[in-house]
């Protein structure tokens, strides 16, 4: 299953929320080397209930908007 996701680092609390078709999760690490990035796919695991590994950020890397892959 493929989702957009928004992300917003650097925030006070960890959540993931879901707003139309597209997720926004906000993450407390800062976007510096890959932290954020880790840091959402760690929250969507969770979300789904499905291990880190099968989580894949397919497209913006290094963006605030995402195109992520879960496998189920």
């Amino acid at each position: 299953m493929k989702i957009q996701v928004k992300v917003k680092p650097n925030s006070k609390t960890e959540e993931v929320s879901q707003e139309d078709d597209s997720f926004i999760v906000k993450v407390k690490e800062p976007p510096k080397e890959g932290k954020a990035s880790q840091a959402v796919i760690r929250l969507l695991a969770q979300r789904f209930g499905v291990p880190k590994s099968q989580v894949r950020i397919l497209s913006g890397v290094k963006s605030r908007n995402k195109i992520v892959e879960v496998a189920e």
